[in-house]
């Protein structure tokens, strides 16, 4: 595939929140034509997104496998988990390319996958996980990208280099806050205004399918506990650790600087620590910290955007690099 081929593709799930993120980026890629843009499922009512109007004016039909192998080359499926592991291998065997916002595939091993995404009951061939800077390598001849779970993004990207040079001590725990977007579209009691307004709630303490994806990608148990707090969008991860000997500020700069020098869309902040305003709206994962030297502690706060770097983004971040694109197409502004 040449950088200078155009792509065509389909979206599944283009009125969710990820989905119409999806249209908006993929509608201003100057490599992609949408070829299709379809709803959920085949009883979803076709309708337009009056908030990508003049930037994309079509229409979102009814989901159509049969139309959307067809018509489109790469297919990024904005779904359910459940919808997920049974239309993405239908595609695969029909010659397109997935790159999966769901969490359906995201689990390599097989009974952590049965426990927490039971209908995807085997890993299609060529999978690959897409936390991009991460397994870039990996993009180019994988058929189906897993792209990671919101929550996940920023706790693997501000922890996988301290934990793979060895600077931490067991015992992490992330605490998580997310706006109310990461929940999705479909209501929720948990989700009303009138319960969410003016309130933050912790949930799934212990019993959250995306600490099983973190544990996966750092190779050690940490303890996650997220909240759901009033905003629409932004993920903000208060991480604590305990360092090893010899990990001081200089060494955890030369590390970050290491792991990302080559990575455009995290940027290190140092100890000024980031906030979501700081991305909302970007696909940059910021990531800063605090260390105390004298008891030997490390707080790391790293952000993103929930519904960009933590899905719409990332994605289309992976689509670049497994088309050969720059990894910036359609997402640098």
């Amino acid at each position: 595939m040449t950088s200078s081929a155009m792509i065509t593709v389909g979206v599944a799930g283009a009125s969710g929140y990820a989905g119409q993120e999806l249209m908006r980026l993929l509608a201003g890629h100057p490599r992609v034509r949408i070829a299709a843009a379809m709803g959920s499922s085949a009883s979803s009512p076709s309708r337009s997104l009056p908030a990508l109007a003049r930037i994309w004016d079509g229409e979102i039909v009814p989901l159509d496998l049969d139309a959307l192998a067809r018509d489109a080359q790469a297919v990024f499926l904005a779904l359910p988990e459940d919808a997920s592991a049974e239309v993405a291998p239908d595609l695969l065997e029909r010659g397109c390319r997935v790159f999966d916002l769901s969490g359906a595939f995201r689990l390599r091993d097989d009974a952590h996958r049965a426990k927490w995404y039971p209908k995807a009951t085997a890993m299609p061939d060529g999978s690959t996980y897409g936390l991009t800077e991460q397994y870039r390598g990996a993009l180019p001849s994988a058929r189906l990208v897993a792209c990671p779970g919101c929550y996940p993004t920023p706790a693997v990207l501000a922890l996988a280099p301290l934990v793979q040079a060895g600077l931490l001590q067991p015992g992490i725990v992330i605490d998580a806050k997310s706006g109310v977007s990461g929940a999705g579209k479909t209501p929720s009691e948990r989700t009303h205004f009138s319960e969410n307004h003016g309130s933050v709630s912790a949930y799934g303490v212990f019993a959250h399918r995306h600490a099983a994806e973190i544990e996966q990608e750092l190779g050690q148990t940490v303890t996650f506990v997220p909240h759901l707090v009033p905003l629409d969008r932004g993920i903000l991860e208060t991480i604590y650790a305990g360092l090893r000997p010899g990990a001081d500020d200089q060494v955890i700069a030369e590390v970050y600087a290491r792991a990302y020098a080559a990575a455009p869309f995290v940027r290190v902040t140092g100890g000024a620590l980031p906030t979501i305003k700081h991305v909302a709206w970007t696909n940059f994962c910021d990531i800063g910290w605090k260390l105390d030297a004298a008891s030997g502690r490390i707080v790391i706060v790293a952000c993103i955007d929930n519904l960009l770097k933590g899905a719409a983004g990332q994605a289309v971040q992976n689509f670049n690099l497994a088309y050969g694109f720059d990894e910036r197409e359609g997402l640098w502004r």
